[in-house]
């Protein structure tokens, strides 16, 4: 009998923090820090990165460990390490206080605020999103805060401070999320269902939570846009960089769209997919038109 190597501890900490996931989400700080910078410095971007990581690795993990019951139940997390059995809760525990701690003090390093702000997402994210999705969709709602923060918070590690330019990001990011986790809420249902999850706005794959998927969507085109009207601080958009933001969006209406007329599983997948482009897209967007 041939023997089978069992993971390392340390592969099984990176699929607990899900660390693919938690790199991109830093990309929207990245992003926030290059939008807001006035003087550039390779310390505070190399402390946001890895305090970043840490910290969205932190908040997967903690929710891992609460949802590890559930996570059984379901084909698409049913391998993760608690379930699997690779890791250990006592494992699984040390881990994710490890990564939160030195997340936060790398934040901290930077200034008090950004660190604050990474303590609000954790514990909105573990403690209160996370309990709620097995009882209401307005979890949702919730969970886009902390998922809203990664986009400001690197413009608050630029420039210590909270506002219109900050809230402005946090918009873009937060209005983002509905057509996205409403997407992935729609081909994932009977998944979820069995795990007694029910993420949908209408609690049903119909024609309200089409609406409202279309409706959102709308929505984070407008705030996507907003910074060319010239009424968001420093942080500005041209007519040229608007449009390529507007492009973007309405390829995401057009899923959207077609989600309202097909129903389809197929078309909940394009669009997520469209709107992480989107994201990604309209990301690099701002991050070029600010230097042309």
């Amino acid at each position: 009998m041939t023997a089978v190597a069992s993971p390392s501890l340390l592969k099984e900490v990176i699929r607990l923090g899900k660390l693919r996931l938690s790199t991109s989400v830093v990309f929207s700080s990245l992003v926030g820090y290059l939008l807001g910078y006035q003087s550039f410095n390779w310390l505070i971007l190399l402390l946001l990165i890895v305090g970043g990581i840490c910290v969205v690795a932190a908040s997967n993990a903690f929710n891992q460990i609460y949802e590890k019951e559930q996570d059984a139940l379901m084909n698409r997390t049913k391998n993760r390490p608690i379930p699997l059995g690779t890791l250990t809760l006592t494992q699984a525990y040390t881990a994710s206080f490890t990564l939160l701690i030195i997340g936060l003090l790398c934040l901290y390093f930077i200034n008090s605020l950004t660190a604050i702000f990474g303590a609000i997402s954790v514990v909105l994210y573990a403690l209160v999103y996370t309990p709620m999705k097995a009882k209401t969709p307005l979890a949702v709602f919730v969970g886009a805060i902390p998922g809203a923060i990664p986009y400001m918070l690197g413009w608050v590690a630029a420039r210590n401070d909270f506002d219109i330019e900050t809230g402005t990001l946090f918009a873009q990011q937060f209005f983002w999320q509905f057509p996205h986790f409403w997407a992935i809420a729609w081909f994932s249902f009977d998944d979820y269902s069995r795990a007694g999850y029910n993420l949908l706005p209408s609690l049903a794959k119909n024609r309200s939570s089409q609406i409202y998927i279309i409706t959102y969507t709308i929505w984070m085109i407008i705030v996507g846009i907003l910074p060319v009207f010239n009424i968001t601080g420093e942080l500005t958009l041209s007519y040229l960089g608007a449009a390529g933001v507007m492009a973007l969006g309405l390829w995401v209406l057009s899923d959207a769209i077609k989600l309202l007329k097909s129903g389809s599983d197929e078309v909940a997948r394009k669009l997520m997919l469209s709107s992480i482009g989107y994201l990604t897209g309209m990301q690099i967007i701002y991050v070029i038109d600010r230097y042309i």
